[in-house]
C-alpha cells in the first residue's frame, strides 16, 4: 500500500483520526517529547563519554552529529506519527504494509525497556529519599549500592513505586497526562540542571596531599579539545561514542516520537518544533556534564571521572556529595530529585509508545491497555530485581560485557533492536517511499523545510551506513574501532 496524500487511506482510519488525541500546542509536544530525550543516558553517560573522549572534541562531534544524523532520524519519526495518526506498532504497516514487521520492532524495544527502566527508576527513588530524609551520607559508604540492589524487598517496593506513579500519568491520557505532566516538569528540571551546574564550577577541594582543585578547572577538561595522542582510530572511537549517545538519547528507534508524533496537529510548525527537541536535548546533555565532571574531579581527581552509568551515579557522586559537608546532603538531594523528574519524563514516554501501540492494534481503551502494560512491566521489573539476588547470574555478552538480566535486557534492546529499527526506517522512507513522504509531511502545514537537502543526504546514504557501522560494533563484530 503506498501513501501518496491523506486522501488514499482507508475511511476506517480518517474516522479514528478524528477522535484520536492531539497535544493542545506546540509548547506541549516540544516539553513531552524533549522530556523523553533527557533521560538518566544524558546524565550518567554523557559526562563520561566526554571525559573520556577528549572533552571538547567530543562535544564538537557531537552537536555536529546532533544537527545531521540526530536531525534525520527524529524528523523521519515524527513525520512518520503525524501522517499515518497511528502507534509504532501499526504505523509502518499504514506506510507501506508489507513493512509492517518493523513496526512490531519498533514497539518491541520499549516493551523490553520499561521494566528494567523502572528497576533504575526506583534505585533514584531510593536515593532521592535517603538524601531527603538527611540520610545521604549513608549512601557514600562502600558496598552501599551493592548491598541496596542485591537486597530482596526494597528494590520491588521503590520499582513498584516509581512505575504505578508512571501508569498514572499515561492513565490520566495525553494532555491531562503526557502534556501537563511536562509542562511541570521540564521547566523543574531545566531549572534545577542550570543551578547545579552553576554550583560544580564554583567549588574547591584541597586533598590530603596539599594539592588544591578547583571546578572551574574540570569545566576547562570538559570543554576544551584535548588532542594529546589522538589517532584516527581514535576519532573513530570518538566519532562512534557521540553517535551512539546521540541516537539513544535522542529516543530514537524506540516508537517513542512516532507515538508522539501521532498527537501533533496537522498545522503545527514540526520542522521548528524538531529543532527545539533537538536544541532543548543537547543543552541539558551539555549541562549534564557541567553538573558532573567539575564536581568530580575537584573531589576524585581524574581518576574519579573514569565512572559510568550506575556506577557514576550510586557510587562515586554519593562520595562527592559527603566530600562537600552538610551542604552535600542539600546538592544530592536537589541533583537526584531533577535525576528522578528526568527518570520520570522518560519512562511515561515509554510507557505511551507501548500504550498507544496496544489502543491502535488492538482498538481497546486507554485504561485497559495502560493496565495490561502495567501487568508487563511489573512482572519484567520484579525479573530484574531478582536478577541481583535470587536468579542472579553472569554471562558474557557477544561485545565483551558482563551482563545479569538487567544487561541483557539493556542489549538486546539498545544494542541489537534499536539499530535495526533505525536502519530499516531509513532503508523505507530513503529508498522504499521515498524522502517526499517526510518532506511533504513537514511542509503541509505551510512553513518551510530549512535543512531539505541535507535531510535527503542523511535518510538516504549517510544515516544508514553509520548505523550499521554502530550495529556491528554493538553486536561485537566490529573491533578494530
Amino acid at each position: 500500500m503506498d501513501i501518496g496524500g491523506e486522501g488514499d487511506f482507508p475511511e476506517k482510519f480518517m474516522k479514528k483520526e478524528k477522535n484520536r488525541n492531539s497535544f493542545s500546542g506546540s509548547i506541549g509536544f516540544v516539553l513531552a517529547a524533549a522530556g523523553s530525550a533527557v533521560g538518566l543516558g544524558n546524565i550518567w553517560r554523557f559526562p563520561y563519554l566526554a571525559a573520556k573522549d577528549g572533552g571538547g572534541l567530543f562535544l564538537v562531534i557531537y552537536l555536529i552529529l546532533a544537527l545531521t544524523f540526530g536531525f534525520a532520524l527524529l524528523t523521519t519519526e515524527i513525520s512518520i506519527g503525524r501522517k499515518t495518526k497511528q502507534s509504532p506498532l501499526t504505523a509502518y504497516g499504514k506506510l507501506k504494509e508489507k513493512w509492517g514487521f518493523l513496526g512490531v520492532l519498533a514497539c518491541l524495544v520499549p516493551v523490553i525497556i520499561m521494566p528494567y527502566y523502572c528497576v533504575i527508576g526506583g534505585w533514584v527513588v531510593k536515593y532521592f529519599i535517603a538524601y531527603l530524609t538527611g540520610e545521604g551520607v549513608h549512601t557514600s559508604s562502600d558496598g552501599y549500592f551493592t548491598s541496596y540492589i542485591t537486597a530482596v524487598e526494597q528494590p520491588l517496593i521503590f520499582m513498584a513505586i516509581f512505575l504505578f506513579v508512571v501508569a498514572f500519568i499515561i492513565f490520566r491520557g495525553v494532555n491531562k497526562g503526557i502534556e501537563s505532566f511536562s509542562k511541570v516538569l521540564m521547566p523543574l528540571l531545566l531549572l534545577m540542571v542550570v543551578g547545579i551546574a552553576f554550583f560544580s564550577m564554583t567549588i574547591h577541594f584541597k586533598d590530603a596531599s596539599g594539592i588544591t582543585r578547583t571546578g572551574w578547572e574540570g569545566f576547562k577538561i570538559y570543554v576544551i579539545p584535548n588532542w594529546k595522542g589522538l589517532t584516527i582510530q581514535g576519532f573513530f572511537t570518538v566519532l562512534l561514542d557521540a553517535m551512539g549517545q546521540l541516537f539513544f538519547s535522542l529516543s530514537v528507534a524506540m516508537g517513542i516520537m512516532i507515538a508522539y508524533g501521532s498527537y501533533v496537529k496537522d498545522d503545527a510548525n514540526l520542522g521548528k518544533s524538531i529543532n527545539q527537541i533537538e536544541i532543548f536535548d543537547t543543552v541539558v546533555a551539555f549541562l549534564a556534564g557541567v553538573m558532573i565532571i567539575p564536581a568530580v574531579y575537584t573531589f576524585m581527581g581524574r581518576e574519579g571521572m573514569e565512572a559510568s552509568g550506575p556506577s557514576l551515579m550510586f557510587v562515586s557522586l554519593p562520595k562527592v556529595f559527603a566530600s562537600m559537608g552538610r551542604v552535600g546532603n542539600l546538592v544530592g538531594c536537589l541533583f537526584f530529585a531533577m535525576v528522578l523528574f528526568a527518570a520520570l519524563t522518560s519512562a511515561v514516554s515509554v510507557m505511551e509508545a507501548v500504550v498507544s501501540s496496544f489502543m491502535d492494534k488492538f482498538h481497546m481503551s486507554r485504561i485497559k491497555a495502560a493496565a495490561i502494560e502495567t501487568v508487563i512491566a511489573l512482572a519484567g521489573g520484579v525479573l530484574v530485581c531478582l536478577g541481583y539476588n535470587k536468579l542472579y547470574f553472569d554471562i558474557k555478552l557477544p561485545n565483551g560485557a558482563n551482563a545479569q538480566i538487567l544487561d541483557i535486557m539493556d542489549y538486546i534492546s539498545n544494542n541489537c533492536l534499536m539499530p535495526l529499527v533505525a536502519i530499516g526506517t531509513c532503508i523505507l522512507i530513503g529508498w522504499i517511499m521515498k524522502p517526499d513522504t517526510v518532506l511533504d509531511e513537514v511542509e503541509k502545514s505551510g512553513h518551510k523545510f530549512g535543512r531539505k537537502g541535507l535531510y535527503v543526504v542523511m535518510i538516504r546514504y549517510i544515516a544508514p551506513v553509520l548505523l550499521l557501522v554502530l550495529l556491528l560494533k554493538s553486536i561485537g563484530i566490529l573491533k578494530i574501532i
